[in-house]
Parts: C-alpha cells; structure tokens; sequence
C-alpha cells in the first residue's frame, strides 16, 4: 500500500486577539511580505436597504458594524457568516488595504507594506456617509489609531478645495 503524502497547507497570515486600539484585532502570524493577499472579507451578501433596517445591530454600540459595501453594491455582513476578517481594525496610517475582486463580489485584505510577525494588521476604513459630515457624525465614528497624521474620524473626509491664487498683472 503506497501512502499518499499529506497536503501540509502553509500557516495562516494571521491571529485574532485582544487588540490595544479597540476590542478585538488582527495580527501578524509571521512575516507577511508587500503584496501578499492575506485575508478575503466574507459574510452573508445583502442589500443595502437591509442593512439599513438591520441598524442598529448592538442597541449599545450603534456605530460599530461589521458591515463592507462593495461597488457592486452589496453589503457583506462579516456579522453573520464572517471569518477573522471581521476583526481588522481600522488606522489612518495602514499597513493594509482591501481591494474587490470578482466584479465587485469579492473583497480581499492585502499588505501594502512588508508587516512584521507580531503587528496588528490595520486598513483605512473611509466610512462612506450620505449628506454632510457633521461634528457629531464625526465623533459617533471617532478613530482611535493616534497615528501622527490621525484624521480624528473613521469617516472619508472630502478633499479640501486649494485656495484659488488670483493672478496679479
């Protein structure tokens, strides 16, 4: 009888644990190289009218979800169905980035730098919100990464518009 040799899969990227930023977090298992596709954002797809009707999803923490819009315009809910994906916190200095795949059904966590083993693994959330961007928006979804150039908001903040220079003949 001729033994097959077994199929050892290389180690996950990633450890999920306590996180000093917030709650639970994403670490670095071992190296990750620039580049690497560490982790894919899964859950149930849904609409974003059902999103909205499931909101808000803990009564006590209203602003935390585990929700992912894609451009196709489906919701991942990492809430119900999800992996570790879930837990990546957000930072205004990441050492990560998501990037769709598959038409936009598809969304995976890549390094955009070299990590090292023991890092937690951070991506810039850009909350997304319709109508404008008020002081009290800004601190419901209040960031906490205090990075050096920290937004103060989990929020995609719009461009600032340069100053016009009036041209002096």
């Amino acid at each position: 009888m001729i033994e097959k040799k077994k199929n050892i899969a290389n180690p996950p990227w990633h450890v999920v644990r306590k996180s000093t930023l917030h709650g639970n977090g994403v670490f670095a298992a071992r190296n990750i190289p620039q580049g690497t596709r560490i982790i894919e954002y899964t859950g149930k797809r849904i609409s974003p009218k059902q999103a909205d009707d499931m909101h808000p999803v803990n009564p006590d923490d209203p602003f935390h979800t585990f929700f992912f819009s894609t451009s196709g315009g489906k919701i991942i809910d990492g809430g119900n169905g999800g992996n570790d994906s879930r837990w990546v916190n957000h930072s205004c200095n990441p050492n990560c980035e998501t990037q769709e795949g598959s038409g936009g059904k598809r969304v995976y966590i890549y390094a955009i730098r070299d990590i090292l083993k023991g890092e937690e693994l951070f991506y810039d959330y850009g909350l997304i919100m319709d109508g404008r961007i008020t002081k009290t928006l800004r601190e419901q979804y209040k960031c906490l990464c205090g990075a050096q150039a920290c937004r103060g908001t989990m929020l995609a903040l719009p461009k600032k518009k340069k100053a016009k220079l009036k041209d002096h003949k």
